[in-house]
C-alpha cells in the first residue's frame, strides 16, 4: 500500500487499508490490481480521474492526423488537365497529406490498361522533388492506383 504522500505503508489487509483511507479523508484506489499482492494507493479519486483525462487530451493535441486525398485521372487526359491535377497533388503533399492517384478505365479502355501506366509514372516523376512513391501503380479491377507521400 502507498500512502497519500507517496510513502510506502507496507502490506496490509484491505480493512486496514480502507481505515487508513477514511482517516485521511481520501479514496483507496487499486493502481496495479494484477500484481501479487495488489498495489493500492490513497488518493483523491476525482482528482486522479481529472489528471488522466488532462493527459489524454494533451496526447490528442500533439498527434498529427494524416489524411489520404484522392486524385482521379482517366487514360485520355490532356497535358494541361494533368498539370492541374499535379498542382493539386503538390498542394496536398505540402500540407502533409498522402495522395492516392486513381486512373479509372471505362469500356474499351480496359483493353489497353498497361499502355496507360505511363500517365501514373509521369505524374510521380513530376512530383519527384517533394514526394516519394509509397505504393507503385497496381491494377485493382477497373482502376490503377498509386500512393504518394511527402519526402
Amino acid at each position: 500500500m502507498i500512502g497519500e504522500n507517496g510513502d510506502q505503508l507496507g502490506i496490509m489487509s484491505s480493512r486496514d487499508a480502507m481505515k487508513h483511507a477514511q482517516e485521511a479523508g481520501l479514496d483507496l484506489v487499486k493502481i496495479a490490481p494484477t500484481a501479487k499482492p495488489p498495489v493500492c494507493k490513497i488518493i483523491d479519486y476525482s482528482k486522479y480521474k481529472y489528471e488522466l483525462s488532462r493527459k489524454e487530451k494533451e496526447a490528442k493535441k500533439k498527434q498529427k492526423i494524416i489524411e489520404i486525398k484522392e486524385i482521379r485521372l482517366s487514360p485520355n487526359i490532356d497535358t494541361n488537365d494533368l498539370n492541374t491535377k499535379v498542382s493539386a497533388a503538390r498542394k496536398f503533399i505540402s500540407k502533409g497529406n498522402k495522395v492516392k492517384i486513381t486512373l479509372r478505365f471505362r469500356g474499351r479502355e480496359m483493353a489497353h490498361m498497361q499502355n496507360s501506366r505511363y500517365i501514373l509514372d509521369d505524374f510521380a516523376e513530376s512530383l519527384a522533388d517533394i514526394a516519394n512513391v509509397e505504393k507503385a501503380p497496381k491494377v485493382e479491377g477497373r482502376t490503377m492506383t498509386m500512393f504518394l507521400t511527402k519526402r
